[in-house]
């Protein structure tokens, strides 16, 4: 019992993939990376095994269970070396089910020509002699020699028969006379007998129909408390809507009272607020009747004054534009005479431009029709030369 003890120790992990933390149940460590990659049981088989840098897809997994998932799984197996009995998949096809020696195997076998076979293949060795060193407490004699001569003697052949598939042939070396049988390891709770495998698992049986029923004991009374403190929590309801609704009730009646009062005094407040509305309104109609009295009289004393300035700076007016009038005149025509001499001048500017381009222009026009005469000159020479040319030939060739 210590050993199990031990070996279902409370530990704190936390997984990888999802927030779950504390005492797991049933979680999945790497065992080449350790407790660094860990991932609980329902991460791990919904295929949330994530590589990283360091952490290969290929490394396998080590299931670790806590007492209750152990017992739930195995029904009471005894522990191998202090571990629960380990099942690992193979990386490259997904075949399930082998011990490290037979995965180790099957690899070997079926595939030897992957990138990461040998990588595989050193890790399940380094597995394999733990468990070799765990299981045996004094190794026998002869039996590394025998597996070395059996490594040695044993050969493996790939060879390609058809696209996409490969055929291994196995040569093994004739068995070597007097060399000692190595025995395999007995591993410990493999030779139990049948009354031993009955009695663990009535005992495990019983186990689990009384943890079923402590369960179903701790439901009920969880149960009974629950339905306790529903009726509890009603009653306490119930209770407070008859008070609430009281207490409404009168709330409601003294604001219905004080409600009535409150319009009553505002009515009062409002006839005497129209009383003193209807004397202020009579007092500024009276007002208003006086000021407008007042405003038609001084409106009238204002236009009189009004045309009486009118009347004055007409005559003003009169005489200042007389003199105002002769002298803009005198400046109008001073005016007009400078724009005219700058026009002019503006003009003769631009006959005289206009001139020297129009002579430019001619010029430009003479020398071009004297370049063509040149030309003309030399095509009429050019065919003088070519018809005399022709002639000479012509009167070769009659004489000859």
């Amino acid at each position: 019992m210590s050993s199990m003890n031990k070996s279902f120790q409370k530990v704190f992990r936390k997984c990888l993939s999802c927030p779950a933390q504390g005492d797991l149940g049933r979680r999945y460590e790497c065992s080449v990376c350790g407790q660094e990659v860990i991932y609980c049981g329902n991460c791990f088989d919904e295929g949330k095994n994530k590589p990283n840098k360091k952490h290969k897809y290929y490394h396998p997994m080590k299931a670790i269970y806590n007492r209750a998932t152990f017992e739930l799984y195995f029904c009471g197996e005894e522990l191998i070396n202090g571990e629960a009995p380990q099942s690992f998949k193979c990386a490259f096809c997904g075949e399930m089910g082998f011990g490290t020696e037979e995965l180790q195997m099957h690899v070997l076998a079926q595939h030897n020509g992957h990138s990461d076979a040998n990588d595989l293949m050193e890790i399940l060795k380094r597995m394999n002699k733990v468990e070799t060193d765990q299981d045996k407490s004094e190794p026998e004699e002869g039996t590394a020699a025998s597996a070395m001569a059996d490594n040695e003697s044993t050969e493996i052949r790939c060879q390609e028969k058809s696209r996409g598939g490969l055929s291994y042939e196995v040569i093994l070396a004739e068995p070597a006379p007097n060399v000692a049988v190595p025995k395999r390891p007995v591993t410990p709770g493999k030779n139990v007998s049948v009354e031993e495998i009955e009695q663990k698992l009535k005992a495990a049986e019983e186990r689990r129909i009384s943890l079923e029923a402590k369960k179903m004991a701790e439901i009920s009374t969880k149960l009974a408390k629950v339905e306790e403190a529903t009726r509890k929590k009603d009653e306490i309801t119930n209770e407070f809507i008859t008070q609430t609704k009281e207490q409404l009730e009168t709330k409601m009646e003294s604001v219905v009272e004080k409600r009535e009062a409150i319009i009553s005094d505002m009515k009062e407040k409002l006839k005497i607020h129209a009383q003193e509305i209807e004397k202020t309104r009579e007092t500024l109609e009276q007002q208003k009747a006086n000021e407008q009295k007042a405003i038609e009289e001084k409106l009238k004393i204002a236009q009189s004054l009004r045309d009486e300035n009118i009347k004055k700076m007409l005559d003003r007016l009169k005489e200042h534009n007389t003199i105002k009038i002769a002298e803009i005149k005198t400046q109008n025509d001073q005016l007009e005479t400078q724009k005219l001499e700058e026009k002019a001048r503006i003009i003769e500017n631009k006959l005289f431009t206009a001139e020297q381009n129009r002579e430019k222009e001619l010029q430009k026009k003479i020398e071009k029709v004297q370049k063509l005469e040149r030309r003309a000159e030399l095509v009429r020479q050019n065919k003088a030369q070519t018809q005399d040319m022709d002639g000479q030939q012509n009167a070769i060739a009659s004489s000859g």
